[in-house]
């Protein structure tokens, strides 16, 4: 098991990470954390517990573009590839109900799958050859599934990479461009995930 998950008898997932590789991952974690931003305040003590239901979250789209990516818009752009026929405006009312009453939820899930991630490194100890083993069983598999997904969707969108790029494109850079740290990472992730949805 070297670099890749595999699957454990009874189910779940496991895979051999060094010390620079879980480095690299609680990094990119603690930093979509940031990105992502706190939670929503603790409600009081005497608060209405069934308000939190219906707290309004934003209702227009970030600015940010890896924020963006990771928190598009419900309905299609009036581009052509959205929803046909339907006035612009329209289109931009629709999705901004839906972002106000749909982004706290979705942030918190990012959130606590991110966190899952950091947590789940933060357990780990390196044994003598250098390399540790993370298993991930219950809910985990599916948390870390979600990180890797939204880690690969913020780098994306730092690289201003489409759907429509090639990977060939990626592995080609010169070992002296500064994307290639980046680049590196959002390929190395994605093999990660592929090998995790094979597990599932």
């Amino acid at each position: 098991m070297g670099g890749t998950f595999e699957s454990m008898k009874g189910g779940g997932a496991a895979i051999a990470l060094d010390e620079i590789e879980i480095s690299i991952l609680r990094s990119l974690a603690v930093q979509l954390l940031e990105l992502i931003g706190p939670g929503a305040p603790e409600p009081a003590e005497d608060a209405d517990p069934l308000a939190a239901l219906f707290a309004e979250g934003p209702s227009e789209p970030p600015s940010d573009p890896a924020l963006a990516r990771l928190f598009p818009d419900a309905y299609g752009a009036p581009d052509g590839k959205g929803d046909k026929g339907v006035d612009p405006q329209e289109l931009e009312a629709r999705s901004a109900e839906f972002r106000r009453f749909t982004e706290n939820d979705l942030r918190a899930r990012k959130r606590e799958d991110a966190l899952a991630v950091v947590r789940s490194l933060d357990g780990l100890t390196p044994a003598g050859d250098g390399a540790a083993v993370l298993e991930l069983s219950g809910e985990l598999p599916l948390r870390w599934l979600g990180a890797l997904n939204d880690l690969r969707l913020t780098i994306a969108a730092r690289l201003d990479i489409t759907e429509d790029d090639e990977s060939a494109m990626l592995f080609r850079l010169p070992d002296e461009d500064p994307r290639k740290p980046m680049v590196m990472a959002y390929l190395w992730l994605g093999g990660l995930q592929e090998t995790l949805i094979e597990t599932l």
